[in-house]
């Protein structure tokens, strides 16, 4: 599908949840219900080739209050600033209105070799410093995946012990770990908590990231049971499609979840379309809510 027909469509399905059959202003349109939840953006990958004066513009027109900046992104917020330009991150981030939630590394612990799990944890610091520099509330790191040949539950130990690593030298800095629920096998709800069971540091928890593998007979209760209580933040992606979301937001506003909800779809959009996509997500976003 082509740029133009993907937003228009987008478009149009955000019209069709809030309007009556005439094309009327439904009851729910009409009385928004009060929410808890906050919605902010994932720049992957949405917003890779956006500056960052463009996120800050599109994500404030649109309405949204927070942005996951990710790592090796035309917007270029990396551990190699120096700290006149994390000064300036910051501020403008401060001035925008705008929370700069976390920053979205790749930082991942599963490898079996031990030299590969230690670089990725002391780029996991880096990543640390820089969000204490420019304000952001935390690092997002993932596992992507179980080695072959390895136990399972041995990589699972791992990871929990390299992210409580993290954990404690992110505390020292007033900074949050979120492991993105991510990759074939860790991904799945039993193996995600188990990861965060070996790890057991209060400052790591889990950005929930609307897997299919989430989904059990057409329900989320299950996964939600074991990782709701880990959730610290949401990804959250193509709002018209299958995945229960109506369900998602309200487990998240029954377990008392007053964090952010993060768009990240798959497309790229043009600078130009932003604001415009993101004020009809916004919209189905409201109308899910409900």
């Amino acid at each position: 599908m082509d740029r133009r027909t993907w937003l228009t469509e987008a478009t149009l399905a955000a019209g069709a949840l809030v309007v009556g059959p005439r094309g009327e202003p439904s009851p729910a349109a009409s009385a928004p219900t009060p929410s808890r939840l906050h919605l902010g953006i994932v720049t992957y990958n949405v917003a890779r080739d956006w500056d960052l004066e463009t996120i800050l513009k599109n994500v404030r027109e649109a309405g949204l209050e927070g942005v996951e900046l990710r790592t090796t992104h035309a917007h270029g917020v990396e551990p190699g600033l120096d700290a006149a330009r994390r000064r300036e991150v910051r501020d403008r981030c401060k001035d925008a209105g705008l929370l700069q939630t976390s920053l979205g590394s790749v930082c991942e612990f599963q490898s079996p070799d031990p030299a590969v799990v230690k670089q990725n944890i002391e780029t996991c610091r880096e990543f640390v410093l820089l969000a204490r520099d420019i304000g952001a509330r935390a690092v997002k790191v993932r596992p992507n995946g179980l080695p072959e040949g390895v136990p399972v539950e041995k990589t699972l130990e791992q990871i929990g012990k390299a992210l409580a690593e993290c954990g404690r030298f992110a505390a020292d800095a007033g900074v949050e770990i979120w492991m993105e629920v991510h990759g074939k096998g860790t991904q799945e709800p039993p193996h995600s908590q188990r990861i965060l069971e070996h790890c057991g540091h209060p400052s790591v928890g889990v950005t929930w990231n609307s897997n299919p593998t989430d989904v059990a007979n057409g329900s989320l209760r299950d996964a939600f049971a074991r990782l709701g209580r880990y959730v610290r933040c949401c990804h959250i992606t193509e709002l018209w499609g299958a995945y229960p979301y109506r369900e998602l937001f309200s487990l998240l506003a029954a377990s008392g979840y007053d964090r952010f909800t993060l768009c990240e779809i798959p497309q790229s959009l043009r600078p130009e379309d932003g604001a415009t996509f993101l004020k009809c997500y916004r919209a189905l976003w409201q109308e899910l809510q409900r």
